[in-house]
């Protein structure tokens, strides 16, 4: 808006008449302004009782949004039956809201019921999701897994066998492969069971390695039975804490194992040693162990307050994806480079230096982060092997000279693969893709091809054939692995 106050060339100009001019007209504006603020403020005192309730009700619901969006247990489950109760009971408190026939107020109601019922349908799908439920089924073998093998064991069976190893193993690797799509429910899921798992399987490694300093005889020190007597309490708590991480204890809770445990270590505390260096010494071995039974305890909770699920913002999974970046960066420079055999040698010297440091990555017992090394180091790796290729099938070239013709069959099977090594590289998508069919088909011929190579006794054909069916079916892995959809 613009106002011409200033007086024309022809008019008197008089100072004192202008400014006065002035303030009254900015009065008035302020005066529009303050009146505008004032009805605004009439209208809000003024809102029908109605949508005040209706805005009460969602204020309600929106402070249990985020449990349900992180809501990562079942059907079953107290807090599922507490969220659902609460906000069945908002649905039925936004039916209840008189509209009086009003559009503004019925418009207002229908939004607050959608939103409501949104959220319950979110938190059914995160209890019954395919992916929830795979994880639930996994750990259900778990449990199986260690109540037939370990619970005997702490009551007196048999060791630790090979078989419990190798199955707890299999469940922990099959539970990082389960899809989450980024939802946060099923991350915390899938963190949940695999740190309750890993904790099972690192509290077993743990006693079955290491052991206190015995014997000692309780003829040293009177303080040495005692000792002994907690250590004792301490494996049967090892057995209880065991149970109760896998759901197969009903009979025990944390909060009691937890009052057990703190218990012994005020009893170890109490000790007069005497300053006896060597009971001294088993003494504190005997508190670290009951510190770590104790720090299991806290697994869970731990997790959500420190969002150890979202491993998104990792400080190893940055690293990983900061290797993965500058990997990808080298891979387009090749894939589009005019004269790709000058960029080959200090691309694989980089490729190598970045194997370095994802050997240097910390793991912090996750197994989710060593997938992701794992499979970041076949990233790289692949990479490097293409060169290798490249440049072999360069130097073929170079050096032409006669050669047996089942050993050039097998170099013309080198050279497809070679290109089709070059598209999968670039491949970026899932396995119902026609690109993903059509390359999976083109790598099956070629190992056909290579099945129809005859060496007739050649063991150099024989090598080379034997190196290009394993290329090939390196190849064929890790388009099933860029297509599979992992994510951390």
């Amino acid at each position: 808006m613009r106002f011409h106050w200033l007086p024309t060339l022809s008019e008197p100009f008089d100072r004192n008449q202008e400014l006065e001019t002035c303030i009254r007209r900015l009065w008035t504006l302020s005066g529009s302004a303050c009146e505008t603020e004032h009805n605004k403020s009439m209208d809000m005192g003024n809102q029908h009782p109605s949508i005040s309730r209706l805005q009460e009700i969602q204020k309600e619901v929106k402070s249990v949004e985020q449990q349900v969006v992180g809501f990562s247990g079942l059907s079953d489950d107290k807090n599922y039956k507490k969220l659902e109760r609460i906000l069945t009971k908002q649905l039925f408190e936004i039916d209840s809201v008189d509209t009086e026939g009003k559009g503004d107020i019925q418009q207002a109601r229908k939004r607050a019921a959608q939103e409501t019922e949104r959220l319950l349908k979110e938190l059914e799908q995160n209890a019954n999701h395919p992916h929830r439920i795979e994880i639930q089924n996994i750990f259900e073998e778990a449990q199986s897994l260690v109540r037939e093998k370990i619970v005997p064991f702490y009551n007196g069976g048999n060791c630790v066998t090979d078989e419990f190893e190798e199955g707890i193993q299999d469940i922990i690797l099959r539970l990082t492969h389960v899809k989450t799509g980024g939802k946060i429910s099923l991350r915390k899921a899938r963190y949940h069971t695999l740190t309750k798992i890993c904790a099972v399987q690192e509290i077993i490694e743990d006693c079955m390695k290491k052991q206190p300093s015995l014997p000692l005889s309780e003829d040293a020190h009177p303080s040495v039975a005692k000792i002994n007597f907690v250590m004792c309490e301490v494996n049967k708590a090892r057995g209880v804490l065991i149970a109760l991480l896998m759901g197969v204890n009903n009979s025990e809770t944390c909060r009691h194992l937890s009052c057990v445990l703190s218990g012994l270590i005020a009893d170890l505390d109490a000790l007069d040693v005497c300053g006896r260096t060597e009971i001294r010494n088993y003494r504190r071995e005997v508190v670290e162990d009951i510190n770590k039974l104790l720090k299991y305890l806290d697994l869970e909770e731990e997790a959500d307050t420190t969002k150890a699920f979202d491993l998104r913002q990792n400080h190893s999974i940055l690293k990983i994806e900061k290797v993965l970046t500058r990997m990808r960066e080298i891979k387009n420079e090749l894939l589009q480079a005019q004269n790709p055999p000058e960029l080959y040698l200090s691309s694989k010297t980089e490729l190598q230096g970045l194997i370095g440091q994802l050997d240097e990555v910390s793991l912090e017992k996750n197994p989710c982060i060593r997938e992701a090394r794992r499979r970041a180091v076949i990233e790289v790796q692949t990479l490097i092997t293409y060169i290798d290729l490249k440049e072999a099938l360069e130097k073929r070239k170079l050096f032409a000279c006669e050669e047996h013709p089942s050993h050039k069959a097998v170099w013309n099977v080198l050279g497809n693969l070679s290109e089709i090594q070059g598209e999968v590289l670039s491949f970026d998508g899932n396995r119902t893709d026609k690109n993903y069919i059509r390359l999976e088909e083109l790598l099956t011929k070629q190992l056909l091809a290579l099945d129809a190579v005859d060496p007739q006794g050649e063991e150099k054909c024989k090598a080379a054939r034997k190196q290009a069916v394993k290329l090939a079916q390196n190849i064929l892995s890790y388009l099933d692995l860029k297509s599979d959809e992992w994510e951390y």
